[in-house]
């Protein structure tokens, strides 16, 4: 039967394959074609916008606003309406189409950027040419998919930097041009280049967002967080914008409508710019996908500031409203453009008509470690690591999911040694945040630095610490990186990450349907991506002997060390190995043999296996 649709850009996708007439996320087949079509006319803008520069033409921001907006709107979970689609492709077209007019020589533009139809029955019908299949190649297909979903995490960072007034020319120039890449005959190395080349890009935009948010509002502070509920009725809002925040905070103070954050709203709670608000009374609830039951005993009215809906229930859908790339169809929508105010009176009206909140659970939480925060801890947990009290950390940023696997983090956070701490940001947090894992010295097991986006605090603080210990190489810190993911705003994270050279990144629960088998293989031999096993066997991965599980030592190779240790420790292995007849490596099972059963079973002296590996440098 053929596809309704294809998609398969986010963790949840159909049997980690790809939705082909549903998504899982809920979207119809018709917006995910639409979505389809609208990043197709999008990278055809973005093919006038770089022309335009190239012939010396000024392009405002206004414009390159368009682009980012665009992205966003068809990141996973952000915007189910059809109409909206329908108006945001025709606007996008007749942009295009304007454009042109200051293009003298369009011999070199792609079919996208000339596209000019305008009818919306023929516009359906192209939609279902242009996606993702359209790339037959597998190999071509997934490094332009990565490039493309990294950039739609890149363009929600720069789309809330924007709300904020902030804006960079670099980033908004290099998402354009990349745009433009991917819509030619690259090579598979200059792919892989283009995808290191936006987790550059990624890192920078997280750095304008990171400075607009904290010069807008101050640098989050060490906060517990209440999650208990008061005898008012209330607003909840969710998504990531802080300026929708700030607007709707200041239109309900002194209308008697207090207001709550859920999932990754929660971290306006650590702002000093947002304590001054006696109304705003802390987070309900928990991940973005518990919303169908806690939306139910909210009472009131919520709103939508990014994506991360799920489709909602009849019973409460008249109470959901969405703003900026957010959208649901029959859900009110606020209109409001960058640096107009929104006006929010109708859904603080109907907060007004509203039962107070149901309380679900009471006490607190505590977060607010993002980088200028754990900078001022700097001396603390210096000393903690030199005295032997924290031994490592571990980042398990990233996002929550319904996956049944991700019960995997939970577990894996209750059994962590207690000389461990974990840094997070992202709602993945929300598979730990409240339970009791205590602290060391004073300093909490689990520091939240705050959204996905902050994860560029997590980042800050590796490069920190490895600055205090004088360290080479940021691999040789003592952490861990254990990370969920789920949509496009982790992809660019995890790209970032990449960037920035660090290395032996576990991703889960699954890893990413849109990586081929081929690309799977780059990414572990140079850069030592490996996806979960069992908590048990991460545990001891991680924590074991290190006399057992260190690879490289003065007297050399450790021939009890696992094939997994080896080829984290050094991905050139990876072909030696396979040179030597052991193909299947790439096998989870396989690299839980240590050095030494590996030679047996394939009929090796351990010692001629040693002497080759300890050849490569």
């Amino acid at each position: 039967m053929e596809n309704k649709m294809f998609c398969y850009q986010c963790q949840e996708t159909n049997q980690n394959k790809g939705c082909t007439k549903v998504g899982v996320c809920g979207k119809t087949a018709t917006v995910a074609n639409l979505q389809d079509m609208l990043i197709w006319v999008t990278k055809g803008l973005a093919q006038v916008m770089v022309e335009m520069r190239e012939q010396g033409h000024n392009v405002e921001k206004e414009l390159n606003h368009v682009i980012s907006y665009n992205l966003f709107t068809t990141i996973t979970n952000a915007n189910f309406d059809e109409k909206a689609f329908d108006k945001i492709i025709i606007d996008t077209i007749e942009l295009k189409e304007r454009l042109l007019n200051n293009i003298k020589n369009k011999e070199n533009l792609f079919e996208a950027a000339l596209y000019n139809e305008k009818d919306l029955e023929k516009i359906y019908l192209k939609a279902t040419e242009v996606g993702v299949l359209a790339t037959e190649n597998e190999d071509i297909r997934s490094l332009r998919e990565l490039t493309v979903y990294g950039l739609k995490g890149l363009s929600a960072y720069s789309k809330h930097a924007n709300a904020l007034l902030k804006d960079s020319e670099e980033v908004d120039e290099f998402i354009q041009r990349a745009l433009v890449e991917t819509q030619k005959d690259l090579s598979l190395d200059e792919l892989v280049n283009l995808v290191l080349k936006t987790g550059e890009y990624g890192v920078k935009g997280m750095a304008l967002l990171d400075e607009a948010n904290t010069s807008a509002y101050g640098n989050p502070k060490i906060t517990k967080v209440n999650i208990g509920v008061r005898n008012n009725p209330a607003i909840l809002i969710s998504g990531h914008d802080l300026r929708d925040m700030e607007m709707l905070l200041k239109q309900t103070e002194g209308t008697g409508v207090d207001v709550y954050t859920h999932s990754e709203m929660l971290p306006a709670n650590y702002y000093p710019a947002f304590k001054k608000y006696s109304h705003f009374v802390g987070n309900y609830g928990n991940a973005w996908w518990k919303q169908r039951e806690e939306f139910e005993t909210f009472n009131g009215p919520v709103l939508f500031t990014t994506n991360c809906i799920v489709p909602p229930k009849e019973s409460y859908k008249d109470r959901i409203y969405t703003t900026g790339a957010a959208g649901y169809p029959g859900c009110k929508h606020i209109e409001g453009k960058i640096g107009e105010e929104k006006d929010f009176s109708e859904i603080i009206e109907h907060a007004k008509r509203c039962k107070a909140p149901i309380e679900i659970e009471t006490g607190e939480i505590v977060g607010g470690f993002a980088h200028n925060q754990v900078f001022a801890l700097a001396d603390k947990i210096v000393e903690a690591v030199k005295s032997g009290a924290i031994k490592k950390f571990v980042v398990m940023g990233g996002c929550d999911g319904r996956h049944k696997g991700r019960d995997y983090y939970t577990e894996f956070a209750k059994s962590l040694p207690n000389d461990s701490v974990i840094l997070t940001a992202g709602c993945a947090k929300y598979r730990y945040n409240k339970l009791n894992l205590g602290d060391i010295a004073g300093i909490p097991r689990v520091l939240d630095a705050g959204q996905c986006n902050d994860s560029y605090s997590l980042a800050l603080i590796a490069l920190k610490l490895k600055e205090v210990f004088e360290l080479d190489n940021i691999n040789d810190l003592p952490i861990i990186y254990n990370i969920a993911w789920y949509e496009q705003k982790a992809v660019i994270v995890l790209l970032a990450l990449l960037s920035l050279g660090v290395k032996n990144i576990h991703l889960g629960p699954t890893l990413p349907a849109f990586l081929s088998p081929n690309v799977v293989d780059v990414l572990v031999e140079n850069f030592g991506i490996a996806g979960n096993q069992t908590v048990e066997e991460d545990i001891n991965l991680f924590f074991g002997d290190d006399s057992e599980k260190v690879v490289k030592k003065a007297n050399g190779i450790n021939p009890n060390a696992t094939i997994g240790d080896l080829i984290r420790e050094n991905p050139k292995y990876i072909s030696v190995l396979m040179e030597m007849g052991m193909g299947c490596i790439s096998c989870p099972a396989s690299q839980m043999e240590t050095l030494s059963e590996a030679a047996m079973v394939h009929g090796y002296d351990v010692n001629e296996i040693v002497k080759k590996l300890e050849a490569v440098k």
